[in-house]
């Protein structure tokens, strides 16, 4: 089975091939923001970044017939985790989607290429993968539900890895994934859901190195109506200029664990309290798993760093089995998002937004 693999970002568009389970070729295709400063829409950058795939995959040899391509999952409206077939629905959302992110623009190009090739698109895991309980979605204000947003895919495809590792089914374990990386998602997965998890975007769950994570509300409030910030200024803060970055000035940790390594308070303070909240976010997650939880997982960029990992050891051990699976390898999951479809071991999902 050969497989092609879309994964744009916000300064890349990363391709892959996949011949099975084998990566036989793959290239990131880099946007200097002086090619992207012309832009002022995310959709705007279709025909440039749809041209470059073209281009890069001729170029290599691989403009080939595909047993399938998948992109990235963009920001749709909230539906259940899986792999699905693009349609025309899923387009329309993309195009239209609330937020902007480059992810948006994957399976717009995919789907372009497949067509070409007469072969299927699919996309997998999209981070609005919403599984929520019910009662997880309330909150004390009716016009402000919990929404779910999170590193669905990578947490998806590492608890899979670990089942698969112990020799039972990723539907029958009750697992947390903590993905640490420039945001931070503690998901609670039960017999194959994720039943609860925080929005790891836009202001909930643990402070990370760029995101501000849950604040005090009234404060923000006063904040919002200090005069000192704009509403874009405020949301920068809660997204992009939060966290680590809003302390230290960095969102490079192995830099602010030198600094720790070398007695600066600060940065050891700082980096010790992020960690608290990743601690006090799987706390909760243990309780939205009865206290079940089979296994803790570490996983995402930050997980390589041993400091970091061996201060939330200090605060989870004794809660349930830890295992550090670090890194985030989207292309590989999706790969094999696609090719557990064409081999019927992974069933496609039909698109029925829950808010439709």
């Amino acid at each position: 089975m050969k497989i092609l693999v879309i994964n744009p970002g916000s300064t890349s568009t990363k391709l892959a091939v996949y011949e099975n389970e084998v990566q036989v070729w793959r290239e990131s295709i880099s946007h200097p923001a002086k090619e992207l400063a012309d832009f002022h829409h995310i959709n705007e950058q279709y025909d440039y970044r749809r041209t470059h795939v073209q281009e890069a995959l001729e170029k290599a040899g691989m403009w080939q017939q595909f047993d399938a391509i998948i992109a990235r999952g963009g920001l749709l409206k909230p539906t259940p985790g899986g792999v699905y077939q693009v349609d025309e629905r899923i387009k329309h959302d993309l195009w239209h989607a609330d937020m902007e992110h480059a992810s948006n623009l994957a399976a717009l190009i995919a789907d372009e290429i497949a067509s070409k090739m007469g072969c299927p698109c699919y996309l997998a895991d999209p981070v609005v993968t919403d599984e929520l309980r019910d009662i997880a979605r309330i909150t004390g204000i009716p016009e402000i539900p919990r929404i779910s947003i999170f590193h669905a895919l990578n947490s998806r495809a590492v608890s899979r890895s670990y089942a698969a590792r112990i020799g039972r089914k990723y539907e029958e374990l009750d697992l947390i994934v903590v993905h640490l990386g420039g945001g931070i998602s503690v998901s609670a997965h039960h017999w194959g859901k994720v039943v609860d998890v925080n929005n790891a975007l836009n202001g909930e769950g643990p402070f990370s190195p760029e995101r501000a994570g849950t604040i005090p509300a009234r404060q923000l409030v006063d904040l919002c109506f200090s005069g000192k910030y704009t509403y874009q200024e405020i949301r920068k803060l809660l997204n992009g200029k939060g966290g680590l970055l809003a302390h230290l000035g960095t969102t490079d940790v192995p830099t602010i664990v030198r600094w720790a390594h070398a007695g600066n308070k600060k940065h050891q303070l700082v980096l010790e309290a992020m960690i608290y909240t990743v601690a006090k976010q799987v706390g909760a997650m243990h309780v939205a798993l009865h206290g079940q939880t089979d296994a803790i997982i570490l996983t995402g960029g930050i997980a390589y760093n041993a400091y970091c990992v061996a201060l939330l050891r200090e605060w989870l051990e004794g809660l349930a089995p830890i295992e550090v699976i670090p890194g985030e390898d989207e292309m590989g999951a999706l790969a094999s998002n696609a090719l557990g479809v064409l081999r019927g071991e992974l069933p496609l999902q039909a698109y029925h937004p829950k808010d439709d």
